[in-house]
């Protein structure tokens, strides 16, 4: 390949090869990105059913849920490179391949010892061939449009991802109806439409002749995991267990060894000089605060929802629903004020009605009414809805050294490793709480102190499932003194996810005082990088 083929402008195919088809292209890669904005919270709603069918304790469903988040965290970055030095095209294909056939084995799960061993690997898959998907696709778009339709092209692409996790819960709900195993099946579909556009699109082939940061890729990688694994697994291990500490405080130092390396290396695999930037800095720790509320609202509402209100996936999604709608509206009203005021505004109202309303609905959760919680919840979608867009535009429009891959490439890796994050803190938050609330209800009802807080344990690792049917069989008193107990321990259930909406008010609280920080200064048009148009997201 010749070096000019090699770096053709963007907007503009490349010597020798026919012109992109513009339309195509970015219906190919929206459908391609769909996929992983709706797995993000499509197995929120069917995690009951899988639990039920597969016997999976609840952190070891956490884990399924969360290895996609963490593998999507940790190769984010890595993924934009290879697009870069292999091919935007190349990787889309094959990211979108590993992505379809993670899913399709998911679906194929064998209902023996191997479930969650199988699950976990295959989400993981998953959350990889998302990782080189999206950044690809991102380039694709930016590489086929010109620069004076490049912004709507971006807003469309962009614009897709709120609708599209909002539409993983219903989506979810339906499927689960039928089996849980079609919410990864669902996929196939999604994916062929998708590489069937991209070979009608004749985008052309882009690489650089550029060095791969495998260091920095592996220590990423390896800090993530387990910096993420010491904190879900301290519901296991306690949180006065070395193990637990080693691999938090281990996991952040690699973190850190990995920002001295970025910050020394040539080629780096993610450009941490954009942190210089108050207003960016300010920008990602938003972001990160409010992603550990965004993504786990949608395992912890839907379990709540279907444990201790006893709903159908239906009925949960439906719940979840109330959130989003607020997250909808609120969404547009925040990118107005990015462009008639700047981030600040829309970053501080949106974290500040973000932690009334996860707070405010905290405090409903133990009147076990689904309808009476509906202002609340979409108090906190429109509190998230105010400030992601505008904290992600506001962002990239600030990186006026790099290009839109490299700082979405940061933003989405901050993302989804808060996420990562949440799940795991408030994952073992629940569990510890609902244990010691079970075992205060068995024993009320005379069962012994060692057998309450065993039979609490189990409950509270199987609570993602429905309790009914796991409670012991028999007529002996503990199999008597927990089927009498099964309304207490909804709503014991009930205050232990308190503790968690009350954790995730605190995130946006803290985020809050973030937002405080931003400069409040807009990005002119003479700023901006030439040839570059500020991002709409």
């Amino acid at each position: 390949m010749s070096d000019k083929t090699e770096r053709s402008a963007p907007g503009s195919a490349p010597t020798g090869s026919a012109a992109p088809r513009q339309t195509l292209a970015l219906a190919a890669m929206m459908f391609a990105v769909s996929m992983t904005f709706i797995d993000q919270t499509i197995v929120a709603i069917a995690a009951p059913s899988i639990v039920d069918e597969l016997d999976l304790s609840s952190s070891g469903m956490q884990w399924v849920v969360n290895a996609y988040l963490l593998a999507l965290a940790a190769f984010f970055a890595l993924g934009g490179r290879l697009a870069d030095i292999v091919g935007h095209r190349r990787i889309m294909v094959v990211g979108t391949l590993l992505f379809v056939v993670s899913s399709v084995l998911c679906g194929c799960v064998p209902d023996d010892d191997v479930a969650l061993a199988w699950l976990i690997t295959f989400r993981a898959t998953q959350g990889l061939g998302a990782a080189l998907m999206f950044p690809a696709a991102l380039a694709v778009v930016v590489a086929v449009f010109p620069v004076d339709r490049r912004g709507r092209a971006l807003a469309l692409f962009f614009g897709l991802s709120g609708a599209l996790t909002a539409l993983g819960p219903l989506l979810g709900g339906w499927l689960t109806d039928w089996t849980w195993r079609a919410i990864f099946w669902v996929n196939v579909p999604v994916a062929l439409v998708a590489l069937v556009l991209t070979a009608l699109a004749h985008i052309p082939p882009q690489s650089r002749r550029e060095r791969l940061d495998v260091p920095g890729a592996a220590l990423v990688a390896v800090g993530m995991g387990v910096s993420v694994l010491g904190l879900q697994q301290a519901s296991a291990w306690g949180w006065s267990s070395v193990a637990t500490w080693a691999c938090i405080i281990g996991g952040l130092a690699v973190l850190g060894v990995f920002c001295a390396y970025e910050l020394r290396v040539e080629q780096p695999l993610i450009k941490l000089a954009v942190f210089r930037d108050q207003a960016f800095g300010v920008d990602a720790a938003v972001l990160f605060f409010s992603m550990l509320a965004f993504v786990p609202v949608f395992f912890f509402a839907s379990v709540y929802a279907q444990v201790s209100l006893s709903a159908s996936p239906n009925q949960a999604a439906l719940f979840l629903l109330y959130f989003f709608i607020g997250f909808g509206i609120a969404s547009q009203w925040g990118g107005r004020i990015l462009d008639q005021r700047g981030a600040r505004p829309a970053l501080k109202l949106g974290t500040a009605l973000g932690a009334v309303g996860f707070a405010l609905w905290a405090n409903k959760l133990t009147d076990l009414s689904m309808h009476d919680q509906w202002l609340y919840a979409a108090l906190a979608g429109a509190g998230i809805g105010f400030l992601l867009a505008p904290a992600s535009t506001d962002a990239v429009n600030r990186s006026l050294n790099a290009s839109y891959g490299e700082v979405t490439g940061i933003t989405q890796t901050v993302r989804n490793y808060a996420a990562a994050v949440g799940l795991a803190v408030f994952g073992t938050i629940l569990t510890h709480v609902t244990t010691d609330k079970v075992t205060e209800t068995l024993m009320a009802k005379g069962v012994p102190d060692d057998g309450a807080r065993e039979a609490a344990r189990d409950i509270a690792e199987a609570v993602t499932g429905h309790p009914d049917s796991r409670t012991p069989s028999g007529e002996g008193p503990l199999a008597t003194a927990m089927r009498d107990s099964m309304d207490a321990i909804r709503m014991d259930f009930a205050e232990a996810n308190q503790w968690v909406f009350y954790g995730m008010a605190i995130a946006l609280g803290i985020g809050f005082l973030c937002a405080l920080r931003h400069p409040g200064t807009q990005v002119t048009e003479e700023q901006r990088t030439p040839g570059r148009e500020p991002a709409h997201q």
